[in-house]
């Protein structure tokens, strides 16, 4: 079993990982603990795994470092395992996936599989894995602006600080795309592979990560009391019904325009407009409880 690592989780998550590792160890599971250095590290050392000949290999951290391990496992039959030590961890509340250090142990070592389809977002010079979901607007220039330490001391309310802050200065400028061929206006937009956006709260009902596809979000109220509403609403599970909200099902995504406006992947900042959105090529298999 080799373990990709990301440090940036922090000394108090880092804990939950060594007692994961100690329970595995302590049942005679071989573990070999890769730490992730830079962005895209982590699909690098899971590609590496891949040759290596290893059969399951895990992703301690967040949705990013998910997404990353699993772009460097695609094309294989290689398992991919979570250690949920994220902010979020919104992918690991989505399949159910477990938290308490036993049961991840017990997962990790005994689990079943299933299969989760990631999406590919492709930009004029390169590409990336997610896993959950990317945002264009308002809620990828908070992602943009946020500061690492402020994330790893406050966890989710970062994000809450981080946006009551940058409201008062976006501009909201008009995002335009295609959806399997039709022409769309937006403020925001969110692209979901599952249900759950921002840990546990509800926004896609019918997404379905292990098809293929998206659930589209368009945000098509501008300005700043309509994403303060939206804001209110997301906490209780409203978001879906809040005025000016529009979900479709498609299989293709386009971005148009020129306009520098902000993408998030999975909760990591990966760039700007324009974009194109499609399936990954194959699912991965995910171990489960």
């Amino acid at each position: 079993m080799i373990v990709v690592f990301n440090p940036v989780a922090g000394r108090r998550r880092a804990q939950a990982l060594w007692h994961v590792l100690d329970l595995l160890l302590a049942n005679g599971v071989r573990i070999q603990l890769a730490e992730t250095r830079h962005p895209g590290h982590a699909e690098a050392l899971a590609r590496a795994a891949v040759c290596a000949g290893a059969e399951l290999v895990v992703a301690a951290g967040g949705d990013g470092t998910i997404a990353e391990v699993a772009s460097g496992l695609m094309g294989s039959n290689v398992k991919l395992g979570v250690i949920p030590i994220g902010t979020a961890n919104v992918l690991a509340h989505e399949l159910d996936l477990p938290f308490a250090p036993i049961a991840v142990a017990a997962a990790l070592a005994f689990g079943r599989t299933r299969k989760l389809w990631p999406g590919l977002a492709c930009w004029p010079d390169g590409a990336r894995l997610f896993v959950q979901m990317l945002g264009v607007g308002f809620d990828a220039h908070v992602v943009h602006n946020l500061p690492i330490p402020l994330k790893q001391a406050l966890g989710r309310t970062a994000y809450v600080l981080q946006a009551l802050r940058d409201l008062p200065r976006y501009h909201f400028p008009s995002i335009t795309l295609r959806i399997d061929g039709m022409e769309f206006r937006a403020s925001s937009v969110i692209v979901s592979k599952g249900r759950l956006y921002a840990g546990t709260h509800l926004l896609a009902p019918d997404a379905r990560p292990d098809e293929r596809g998206f659930c589209i979000t368009l945000f098509e109220n501008f300005g700043r009391a309509a994403t303060f509403l939206y804001g209110a609403a997301l906490p209780l599970d409203l978001l879906p019904h809040a005025p000016g909200v529009r979900q479709l099902r498609a299989r293709e995504v386009v971005f148009t325009g020129n306009l520098p406006v902000p993408v998030q992947v999975d909760g990591d900042p990966a760039g700007f407009l324009p974009l194109h959105i499609t399936d990954a090529a194959a699912p991965i298999n995910i171990v489960m409880t």
